[in-house]
């Protein structure tokens, strides 16, 4: 059975999009038929993201013009056969370009041609949000074990019950094993009991995202990154797949095997 989901945050750079792109991929491989979509019109980023960028041609706002046909604006990524799919926001128009009608419309066509919607929502709980929201069936909402993320992912859950989307599921990103085991840091269970949502995964802060993301690949497609088997971990849970979550401990150094040895802290 299609079913659409909205990736959100309500705060920007908690690495939504990275996770949209790298859950879509994760997907793909799975065998889902995927589309992304992504809502962030006047700051789109998914297409960088994906490594999609120099084959736009027409965008979000072009389809609910009428200015193309919903499958001129769709663009296949050929890395995974015809899986996975991607339909751009606008770069120059602004998100009150398109209604709350016309993205329930469009989402609903979408979910007669694909396994899996995925929607990628801007910052903020305005217009774009709700655009965002209205066709989706569940929810993903991203934070950072960071008390200002935390808080206006918070904000966003309420925003969804209000939705009727009660079905929401939390990706905890960018965490750093160090700081959380010094205390500098909220560990994940901190977290999962702040904002009573269901993780669904835990994401580590990985260098490997980065050099990803230059390489216009997600780190999805690396089989030995730590996020990438963090993201392919949370499509498999998405699928019914019972996974156990990533241990996030680092290994011990030289030193600290040694003192351990020796009884020593």
């Amino acid at each position: 059975m299609s079913e659409a989901i909205v990736v959100t945050s309500g705060k920007g750079g908690v690495g939504k999009t990275t996770t949209t792109a790298n859950i879509g991929t994760a997907l793909a491989q799975l065998g889902k038929k995927v589309c992304m979509i992504d809502t962030d019109i006047g700051l789109r980023n998914l297409d960088l993201v994906m490594g999609l960028e120099n084959r736009i041609i027409f965008d979000l706002v072009d389809v609910v013009e009428g200015n193309c046909k919903l499958h001129q604006a769709m663009i296949k990524d050929k890395r995974f056969d015809d899986l996975l799919y991607l339909l751009p926001a606008a770069q120059t128009k602004d998100k009150s370009a398109v209604t709350t009608e016309q993205m329930k419309k469009l989402v609903d066509e979408l979910k007669a041609d694909f396994d899996i919607v995925l929607i990628d929502c801007p910052a903020g709980i305005e217009q774009g949000f709700k655009n965002a929201v209205v066709g989706a069936d569940k929810a993903i909402v991203v934070t950072t074990p960071e008390i200002s993320s935390i808080r206006d992912a918070d904000r966003v859950i309420g925003l969804l019950e209000r939705e009727n989307l009660t079905a929401t599921y939390l990706v905890i990103n960018r965490i750093r094993p160090h700081m959380t085991q010094s205390g500098d840091m909220l560990d994940v269970e901190d977290v999962v009991s702040m904002l009573s949502v269901d993780p669904i995964g835990y994401v580590p802060d990985d260098e490997e995202v980065i050099k990803h993301l230059n390489l216009r690949e997600p780190v999805a497609m690396n089989h030995e990154a730590k996020a990438g088997i963090a993201y392919r971990n949370i499509a498999r849970r998405m699928l019914g797949d019972s996974v156990p979550f990533l241990n996030m401990d680092e290994p011990d150094g030289f030193f600290k095997k040694v003192k351990r040895l020796f009884g020593m802290k």
